[in-house]
């Protein structure tokens, strides 16, 4: 499906989907119905893709785990949009994965458990449980379906040390090769 999907998930994006001269714009994130089918009516396309412009202050990121940096199948990819309040909790947070489902999806119960806490390392923690509720990730020839998990996980983790500057949280508790 690509890595592009997700990070525009995260952003809000809209796709406007035209046939002949009649229109309708949907959510990105409801176009993908199942793996290989979207909600397209036949000879309707995609006329265009608005991304709203983020508000001042938002805290944006995209990582990509594959096995090789460039030119390779992508394991999953994580996207990460977060809005703080003005008194450190998660005012909004999207956040969008590919490689975790048949189609990229929003870690939705991750989502809920972020939201209105405070942006913190016990926060973050409680919340990464609910991975198991918003994912069944498969094992394929790119990762296995724990190394995934793992890695949806730890990309979280990754965005909260990159977006409060902290150092060194998190301590490797074990080493696998992948």
């Amino acid at each position: 499906i690509g890595d592009t999907p997700p990070p525009l998930i995260a952003l809000g994006a809209q796709l406007t989907l035209r046939k002949g001269e009649a229109r309708r714009t949907i959510p990105l994130e409801t176009f993908f119905i199942a793996y290989g089918k979207q909600d397209r009516q036949p000879g309707e396309f995609v006329e265009a893709v608005h991304v709203p412009v983020p508000a001042k202050g938002t805290n944006f990121a995209v990582y990509k785990v594959t096995k090789r940096r460039d030119e390779d199948i992508t394991a999953t990819l994580g996207a990460f949009y977060l809005n703080l309040a003005k008194d450190g909790t998660v005012a909004d947070i999207r956040i969008a994965y590919g490689g975790m489902a048949p189609t990229p999806k929003r870690a939705a119960a991750v989502e809920k458990a972020l939201i209105g806490k405070a942006w913190s390392e016990a926060t973050v923690e409680a919340a990464m449980a609910e991975y198991a509720s918003d994912f069944t990730p498969i094992t394929d020839m790119r990762a296995s379906a724990e190394y995934r998990a793992l890695a949806a996980k730890n990309l979280l983790l990754r965005f909260f040390v990159e977006t409060t500057g902290t150092k060194a949280p998190f301590q490797v508790s074990r080493y696998e090769a992948a």
